[in-house]
């Protein structure tokens, strides 16, 4: 608009509102998880036992499970860090099973020439033969093909997050929870229900990938023990 100016001094830059996270009882998770079977129920399983974002656990791929160790490795989440976060005791057993009914589909994607995952462009470079094998196969996979962005290629991608949104959502108004709670509701309530637990609040810090542990201090506020822990003077024997 070629309008010049005055020298804007003392600006003070606008601050983002913080907000207290939705978080639901352990009751209250088991109830929305109850709703849930399949993949749904894997994944947000996962969702809650491990901290994940949602992105992150769409994302994870055969070779970041590491059962034997109890051990989930996240790749490339927020700020560009690799982290490794625990894998529920719990959910082994029907983890395996749901990898060993993807690894029939896999033999048989291989068997008819399908095309396989997609990958970052620069591991495609580096490998070229990575998206055909069993390790590199997401976790929980799309039913059909989708066309790379980068390559413009037909490829496997992984589900769709709608998907999974959707899923959630119903499972909560179906447990009747009134909360606002979405997928990333599991998340908040992992690292609360940890501290709730008496687990370090820097090992909770190391587990969500916080860089600094003033965010993950925000878990303290939600406890469940009434607000900041103090004891209401109603609750006072006379």
């Amino acid at each position: 608009m070629e309008i010049d100016l005055p020298w804007l001094e003392n600006v003070t830059r606008a601050r983002r509102l913080k907000r207290l996270p939705v978080v639901l009882t352990v009751a209250e998770v088991h109830s929305v998880l109850a709703q849930l079977d399949g993949s749904a129920w894997l994944f947000a399983s996962l969702l809650y036992g491990s901290g994940l974002r949602l992105m992150e656990a769409l994302r994870l791929r055969v070779n970041d499970l590491v059962i034997e160790r109890g051990e989930l490795i996240v790749r490339d989440a927020k700020g560009g860090k690799d982290r490794v976060t625990v894998l529920p005791a719990s959910i082994v057993d029907p983890l395996r099973a749901h990898l060993a009914k993807l690894h029939i589909r896999f033999e048989q994607q291989r068997r008819s020439g399908q095309p396989g995952a997609s990958l970052p462009v620069a591991l495609a470079r580096k490998f070229p033969n990575a998206s055909r094998q069993w390790g590199w196969q997401y976790v929980f996979p799309a039913r059909s093909l989708c066309r790379d962005v980068y390559t413009g290629e037909a490829v496997h991608h992984h589900m769709h997050e709608k998907a999974m949104q959707r899923a959630v959502q119903m499972a909560v108004q179906k447990a009747g929870i009134t909360q606002p709670a979405s997928c990333h509701t599991f998340r908040h309530c992992f690292a609360t229900h940890l501290l709730e637990a008496g687990c370090d609040i820097r090992t909770v810090q190391e587990l969500l990938g916080h860089a600094d542990v003033r965010t993950t201090m925000i878990y303290t506020h939600v406890l469940g023990r009434g607000a900041m822990g103090v004891k209401s003077p109603l609750d006072r024997q006379f």
